[in-house]
């Protein structure tokens, strides 16, 4: 009984990487929850088979934190033999993925509106993922926010086991300093490798969209950073 309270108190103290500041949802994002959630959505499980959600097994992505799913939607297009899995808290975001996946007749994606971490936990098999994407997560700029930031070491240890040997981790931020975070907190660990060299960040590869947030905030000389590391 001691330890369990002590396990349900940790849970309790756990700091989660966003805040639920929702806006209102449109009526074509409520219609596409209401019409298409049953058919594409995931509810956290212990232990899914996504190959059975999926109705087949193929290689599969994982994106987390996927915003509104434009880039999500786009690389799912694009790659009708890989299966996407988008983790979203935020279901205006969601409603607005449902209504791409419709509008672009796509059979190869299922989303889980549910914290990340949770999910990793219980509803991903070890050893299953060809990669992980992390674009333009919150960077809590504030010093006494940076707890708060998702790349941290316990989250590159539970991806290190979902992915397989090999798998990628791809994360992308338009904030230098959370850019140099990131590179620190996975050059420490000695179960991911750099892509492009030690201390190095990567060119952007073509899988991954430009939003039209990128493109803006190009315009405006703004920077963005792509770090891509490979499961040793």
């Amino acid at each position: 009984m001691h330890d369990a309270k002590h396990s349900t108190d940790r849970q309790a103290r756990r700091i989660r990487s966003f805040v639920r500041r929702e806006g209102r949802l449109t009526p074509g994002q409520q219609k596409a929850l209401d019409a298409l959630w049953p058919q594409y959505g995931l509810v956290a499980e212990q232990d899914m088979d996504l190959a059975a959600a999926f109705g087949r097994w193929a290689p599969l992505t994982l994106e987390i934190g996927f915003g509104n799913g434009d880039s999500l939607a786009e690389m799912a297009t694009r790659e009708p033999d890989n299966n996407f899995v988008g983790i979203e808290v935020h279901r205006p975001g969601v409603g607005h993925l449902l209504s791409e996946i419709k509008r672009r007749e796509l059979t190869n994606v299922r989303i889980f509106c549910h914290d990340a971490i949770e999910v990793l936990n219980r509803s991903i098999s070890d050893d299953c993922l060809e990669r992980v994407l992390l674009f333009f997560p919150d960077p809590w700029p504030k010093r006494k926010h940076h707890k708060r930031r998702i790349v941290q070491p316990n989250l590159i240890r539970l991806l290190a086991h979902k992915l397989k040997h090999g798998g990628r981790f791809h994360m992308a931020t338009d904030w230098r300093h959370y850019a140099e975070h990131m590179m620190a907190v996975m050059e420490a660990s000695d179960l991911f490798t750099n892509v492009a060299g030690r201390g190095h960040y990567s060119p952007r590869p073509v899988y991954r969209p430009v939003t039209k947030f990128e493109q803006r905030g190009r315009r405006l000389g703004h920077g963005v950073w792509d770090l891509i590391f490979q499961r040793t």
